[in-house]
C-alpha cells in the first residue's frame, strides 16, 4: 500500500491534511507519553539523520538533535563550509552520498542576502536522492515551525475548535531583517484549517504573490477567509491568535540597505499590552523566537499570561519527533 506521507517535508502545502493530521496526533501522543515517563528510544534505533546548517540556529538545532536522541537514533551535524559543495561539488551529488550513509537529511538555508528562492532550490537539489529531506527553514517555508504552531493552537482551542477563529499574522519591527518563511508558511497552513486569517504589514512588505494566491485558494476550499491589511490595529481587533514578527521586504531584497530603510519608519508596529486588550479575551500571543524584546514585543506581553511562546518552543520537539517517525521508521531505502 502506498504511504500517505510524501518522501520529503519541504512545505506543508505539499502534504495532504490526512498526513499532516497524523503527524500532529502522533506529536500529541509523544508529548503525553514523555510527560508520563514513557521512553521512545526504540522507534528509530540505529537510524541516522544528517543535519546541515547553512545558518545559525538554537531551537531548530537543539530540538532536532534531542528528537533523534529520544527516538533512539543519532544526529550527525555537518558544517557546510567543510563540505565539498563549498568548492564546487553539485548539491545533489552530496545528497546522493549522504543518502547511502544515513536515513534522512535535514537542511537549513534561509539567507536573506541571497536571491529569493535560492534556499528552496538548494533543498530541492538535496531532495534528488532516495532518503527524506526535511526543511529546517529555507527562504520560502518553515514547515517544522508551522507544525509546532498548529499543535500549540490546538492545545489552547481544541482540535475541533480552530474553524472560524481569527488568526492574525502581523509584521513587526525588528533589529535585523528576517526571512519570510514563517509568515508564508502560516498563511498557507492556517487557511487550510478553516481559520479566518488576517495578514497585516506596512506597504512594501508584501509576501510572495504565488503564496498569497495559494492561501486564498486554501481559504475558499476550507470555508475560511483570508484578508490583507496595512493596519496592525485592524488586524488585531477581536483576534484569537496574535503572531507579530519581523520579516524582510521582498520588494527590495536582497538589497539590505533598501530593506532597512523601508522598515525604519515602522517602529510603531510592535505588540503591546494595549494591543493585546484589543484582541479576543481568550487570545494568545505567539512568536517563533528569537524575538526582539522592546521592538517586536513588550516584555509584559511575551512574559504575560496570554503568551504561548514557551509551549511553541517545546512543541518543536514533539512535532519533529512525530515527523521524523513518519518519514523514517517504515521507509525502505532504495
Amino acid at each position: 500500500m502506498e504511504s500517505i506521507f510524501p518522501k520529503d517535508m519541504i512545505t506543508c502545502q505539499e502534504w495532504s491534511m490526512q498526513a499532516l493530521n497524523s503527524v500532529i496526533n502522533l506529536a500529541d501522543r509523544y508529548k503525553l507519553e514523555r510527560n508520563a515517563g514513557i521512553s521512545h528510544t526504540n522507534v528509530l534505533d540505529g537510524k541516522a539523520l544528517f543535519s546541515i546548517f547553512y545558518n545559525s540556529s538554537t531551537r531548530t538545532r537543539a530540538s532536532f538533535m534531542t528528537a533523534m536522541t529520544q527516538l533512539g537514533g543519532e544526529t550527525h551535524t555537518l558544517n557546510p563550509g567543510a563540505l565539498q559543495t563549498s568548492v564546487g561539488e553539485a548539491t545533489k551529488d552530496t545528497g546522493a552520498v549522504l543518502a547511502r550513509y544515513g536515513d534522512a537529511i535535514s537542511v537549513r538555508y534561509c539567507f536573506v542576502k541571497d536571491k529569493y528562492g535560492e534556499g528552496n532550490y538548494v533543498l530541492r537539489e538535496y531532495a534528488k536522492n532516495g532518503v527524506p529531506i526535511i526543511n529546517m527553514e529555507d527562504d520560502m517555508y518553515h514547515p517544522c515551525q508551522t507544525l509546532a504552531d498548529w499543535m500549540t493552537i490546538r492545545e489552547r482551542f481544541g482540535a475541533e475548535g480552530l474553524r472560524g477563529k481569527k488568526f492574525t499574522i502581523s509584521w513587526a519591527y525588528g533589529n535585523y531583517i528576517r526571512p519570510v518563511a514563517v509568515p508564508q508558511s502560516l498563511v498557507l497552513m492556517m487557511t487550510r484549517l478553516g481559520m479566518n486569517v488576517t495578514l497585516a504589514h506596512p506597504k512594501g512588505f508584501e509576501l510572495d504573490p504565488n503564496i498569497i494566491n495559494q492561501a486564498k485558494t486554501n481559504a475558499n476550499q476550507a470555508d475560511g477567509s483570508f484578508n490583507i491589511t496595512n493596519d496592525m490595529d485592524e488586524a488585531i481587533e477581536g483576534a484569537h491568535v496574535l503572531y507579530p514578527k519581523n520579516w524582510g521586504p521582498l520588494s527590495v531584497m536582497p538589497d539590505m540597505k533598501k530593506a532597512e530603510d523601508l522598515q525604519a519608519p515602522n517602529k510603531d508596529w510592535k505588540m503591546t499590552q494595549n494591543r493585546m486588550k484589543m484582541a479576543h479575551k481568550s487570545a494568545i500571543y505567539m512568536h517563533c523566537l528569537p524575538c526582539d524584546r522592546g521592538l517586536e514585543v513588550e516584555d509584559e506581553v511575551i512574559d504575560g499570561p496570554q503568551s504561548a511562546v514557551w509551549d511553541q518552543a517545546e512543541n518543536r520537539l514533539h512535532a519533529q519527533k512525530a515527523l521524523l517517525t513518519m518519514l523514517i521508521k517504515n521507509r525502505t531505502k532504495p
